[in-house]
């Protein structure tokens, strides 16, 4: 009997905390695998005193003995995997023997980053709030089918095919308006790419599906079901299926060799950039939040913005990716409110509703649910019978609103700090 692809998804904007839960389930599985996003993905590994962050490598790369792919989902910047890849061979690991990269992902030219600033130059007071790390130009040619692939570079007309392209995106630089320099950053981008050669370069769909014959696999999501390109709060999303599907299509696999599904969350909502966020917090709250949860981002270091969690929008993104076990992260970070609130309903046009609408720009009034404090440290609490009762209580509430259990509880960034139920 074949074994099953397990998926740990993040169910919010982001943000959520998988790179510390990838890293703790990977111990489990032999191979761990990114489907989807590129290097604006940042996941924060905390462990034996050392903290690291990755970008475009998954998260198992720490465990020995683990094969950690990059899916064909995935687009894929060669500099900054090379950089990567430098940082973790300074740990004694050799990135070579432990990453397979499918021939199917999607490369970022450089070219392609001039064209993200562009386009937000040019949007003004509209802007997406991109990392200007070239993703959504990226898979805006994939779609359009102009896009270059990892086994493009093997192929004896590569440099025509770069060329084109490059002037391609040019000319659309040119008629936004943009000043730059056409050649920024290409030597080091063409020295980058005959690094990745020396990698093992697959056809992913097959690997992957024969690794499922008689060994399990994790896929790793980035970014979260709420920046989903079709179902997240649209136009400010990322350029890629976030949701359980985008595992089928990032590393070719059938709806029918799903798993587990683990969904991240946290005790409360952070957002990235622009885009709406209806429990968000404008207050001493939102502030406190984000000093005592270090609200920056892993990659960029700009602060989230932060709010109370929002069960409607998390119900939703329950319901769409099929999850089958909650992971709460970030419960430590309420230790010390009086009162602690989830969003319940929202208030559009005085009617009340729990299903998420079509638009959450604007209009929305969040109803909420208080639930008293615990107001105690609960960081280093590693059993459920000693966790307080106000928190069990909680914990009670979300599963039966949610209705999935949650299965994990972190308390922490170490893998330690970590609590299975």
């Amino acid at each position: 009997m074949s074994s099953k692809l397990d998926v740990v998804l993040g169910l919010q904007w982001g943000d959520e905390g998988k790179g510390k839960i990838v890293d703790v389930l990977a111990g489990r599985y032999p191979a761990v695998a990114r489907f989807q996003g590129g290097p604006n993905a940042g996941h924060s590994l905390h462990f034996e005193g050392h903290s690291f962050v990755v970008r475009s490598i998954p998260s198992g790369i720490f465990r020995e003995g683990s094969t950690n792919i990059i899916g064909n989902g995935v687009v894929f910047d060669p500099v900054t995997f090379r950089e990567e890849c430098g940082n973790i061979a300074k740990m004694g690991i050799d990135p070579k023997e432990k990453i397979v990269i499918s021939k199917k992902a999607s490369l970022i030219l450089p070219t392609h980053r001039l064209l993200d600033a562009a386009n937000e130059a040019a949007a003004g007071k509209g802007k997406i709030g991109s990392t200007l790390k070239g993703i959504g130009p990226t898979y805006t040619d994939k779609i359009s089918r102009n896009g270059l692939r990892i086994g493009d570079i093997l192929a004896p007309d590569f440099k025509e095919k770069f060329e084109k392209l490059k002037n391609r995106h040019l000319g659309q630089i040119k008629a936004l308006n943009y000043e730059c320099d056409p050649d920024q950053g290409e030597k080091e981008w063409m020295d980058a790419l005959e690094f990745i050669k020396g990698f093992k370069l697959v056809d992913c769909e097959f690997f992957v599906n024969e690794w499922l014959e008689d060994k399990p696999m994790l896929a790793e999501g980035a970014q979260g079901s709420m920046l989903d390109i079709d179902y997240g709060s649209y136009p400010f999303v990322t350029s890629s299926s976030t949701t359980v599907g985008g595992a089928c299509t990032g590393l070719g696999v059938a709806p029918s060799k799903i798993g587990r599904v683990f969904g991240i969350f946290k005790a409360y909502c952070t957002r990235v950039g622009s885009g709406p966020f209806p429990t968000e917090l404008f207050d001493e709250t939102g502030e406190k939040l984000r000093q005592v949860g270090h609200e920056f981002g892993a990659v960029t270091g700009r602060p989230r913005r932060c709010g109370w969690l929002d069960l409607v929008a998390l119900r939703y993104s329950v319901m769409l990716n099929g999850v089958t076990d909650l992971i709460m992260m970030k419960s430590d970070c309420l230790d010390d409110f009086d009162t602690i609130k989830v969003c319940t309903e929202y208030e559009v046009g005085g009617q009340r509703t729990s299903r998420l609408p079509f638009d959450i720009s604007n209009g929305i009034e969040p109803v909420y649910t208080e639930f008293p404090g615990w107001k105690s440290d609960l960081s280093g609490i590693r059993k459920e019978e000693d966790l307080p009762e106000s928190f069990k209580n909680y914990i009670k509430f979300m599963e039966n609103y949610l209705g999935v259990p949650i299965s994990i509880i972190s308390l922490g960034p170490d893998r330690d700090a970590t609590i299975e139920r």
